[in-house]
């Protein structure tokens, strides 16, 4: 089991799925069951205690590290963060920067909201992981990159994907903790120049899978209607090629 020691975990080399990422079609079922994954992908706050499987683990990393990325650069790491000491400074910049999110907000409802929302669950995880972008990585030449720099960037927020929906279907939670001074954690982290944090998550088994995201059942926010969210051919305007009814 993984909970929160220090690391020694053997490679796998497969994700154990057979031939199927081989297969040029997929089944009406598998079909299914990606989409059910997608809809039930939730962000995790509240974590049971229980250890995660290191095989486990390493399947959902594997998932991770099969995202696409531009000119096939992989420039992300992955930093398990076991140390108490480590988490109580992360743990640290987050309450900081959250008290000074909850000074931002103006109206009165809204704020006492804000206040109750549980953002993190830095010391309850089994599993801290920082994701970083190594933006040097195959410098000076990436295959597709100069002139979109940022691509970098982006293809580590798809291994994170990635990660996030494998890990849903092993039945383990996710939380991404993106209240934090970045600056100050990459200093806790010990990150070299040039390397970038791109995400803190909280990992392990959920107390539970809500029906909804929780700022959508809290209230915070409801899903756009995505009529509102598709143009063509230019910005603004309106969809007629094809209906979403």
């Amino acid at each position: 089991m993984y909970s929160a020691r220090k690391p020694g975990l053997s490679v796998i080399t497969s994700f154990g799925w057979g031939g199927v990422f081989l297969s040029d079609t997929f089944s009406k079922a598998e079909q299914e069951v990606v989409y059910r994954v997608i809809r039930a992908r939730r962000d995790i706050r509240h974590f049971s205690g229980r250890p995660v499987p290191e095989r486990v683990l390493l399947r959902i990393l594997q998932a991770a590290h099969h995202a696409p990325s531009v000119g096939f650069m992989q420039p992300w790491n992955f930093i398990l963060v076991h140390s108490k000491e480590i988490r109580e400074q992360i743990k640290s910049s987050f309450e900081e920067m959250n008290a000074d999110q909850l000074k931002q907000i103006s109206e009165t409802d809204r704020k006492e909201l804000y206040s109750r929302l549980k953002l993190e669950g830095i010391m309850e995880a089994p599993v801290n992981l920082a994701v970083t972008c190594d933006r040097n990585r195959d410098a000076p030449f990436v295959l597709g990159r100069g002139p979109m720099p940022e691509t970098d960037l982006f293809s580590t927020c798809l291994a994170i994907q990635n990660m996030w929906l494998a890990a849903r279907v092993e039945g383990v939670g996710v939380g991404w903790v993106s209240i934090l001074n970045r600056e100050r954690v990459e200093e806790i982290l010990g990150l070299p120049p040039g390397i970038r944090l791109v995400a803190y998550l909280c990992i392990g088994y959920p107390v539970e899978f809500r029906e909804k995201p929780m700022l959508e059942e809290l209230g915070w926010k409801s899903r756009m209607d995505l009529k509102s969210l598709i143009y063509e051919n230019q910005w603004g305007q309106e969809l007629k090629s094809f209906h979403l009814d």
